[in-house]
């Protein structure tokens, strides 16, 4: 499984906002209408009205809000990822929302901040319509390391601190499953895999690790495909899952 490269196709990037906030939906669709390799096809105000547009309209791109009425972006991530309708990325204020790791693992390709300046809400969804994951360090990694710590949120399948409470059987099953992924890789996949999970880019892990970009690019196909995994997003969730990183050894990239 590759990492597919940006399209260059010329039929425009098909985008449907979904948030219950009119001015957040306005605000965005202003801000991508000026550019004219993308179209703002709809927007709506729940995840149930969201599922049924997906179908009608087939957006590349879904900005997806977590917290609405009806439906929440959650249970509209998994029913649109998983009859394939587009890829979601989810929306957020980052001041608190607990459900976003359960987003990532409805099949969300990524995250992006509501405050975004337009350029970097267009970059994301140029990105996110080419094929790639939206891993912005400061957001992923750090959400991702919350609810693997937070007492309530711990991210399913993650192991118990020692003192805690043991984990549950499901849990203690997924992270079995997950090991027995790991098991497939090579050494130096493994070691691609964290850097990944630390929010690195194929040029930075290149640079720490002394191999060429082309070299890590099918180092990071290869782990996509032995662990069956859609995206990098996807390959970030299975390491803290699994134990191979911990909160303690992300490093969040500074902004800019």
């Amino acid at each position: 499984m590759s990492e597919p490269d940006l399209s260059t196709s010329e039929a425009p990037i098909r985008v449907l906002i979904v948030d219950d906030q009119h001015l957040v939906r306005s605000g965005f669709t202003m801000m991508l209408s000026v550019e004219d390799d993308i179209e703002v096809v709809g927007d709506v105000a729940n995840g149930e009205l969201a599922v049924a547009a997906a179908r009608e309209l087939r957006p590349d791109v879904i900005l997806m809000d977590v917290q609405m009425p009806v439906m929440d972006g959650i249970e509209a991530t998994r029913i649109v990822v998983g009859a394939d309708l587009g890829r979601v990325v989810i929306l957020t204020t980052f001041d608190r929302d607990d459900y976003l790791f359960d987003a990532l693992r409805a099949g969300a390709s990524g995250f992006l901040l509501k405050n975004a300046e337009p350029e970097q809400l267009v970059d994301a969804v140029r990105s996110v319509a080419g094929g790639h994951a939206l891993l912005a360090p400061e957001v992923t990694t750090r959400v991702i390391a919350a609810m693997v710590t937070s007492p309530g949120g711990a991210a399913p399948g993650v192991a118990s601190a020692p003192g805690s409470s043991p984990a549950s059987p499901a849990a203690t099953s997924a992270t079995v499953g997950s090991h027995e992924q790991l098991a497939r890789l090579t050494d130096r996949e493994r070691e691609v895999l964290v850097l990944m999970a630390q929010g690195k880019s194929n040029s930075e892990i290149a640079r720490e690790l002394f191999l060429g970009e082309a070299t890590v690019k099918t180092h990071v196909s290869n782990c996509l495909a032995k662990l069956h995994l859609r995206d990098r997003v996807q390959a970030v969730v299975l390491a803290y899952e699994s134990g191979l990183i911990r909160p303690a050894e992300s490093r969040p990239h500074p902004r800019g």
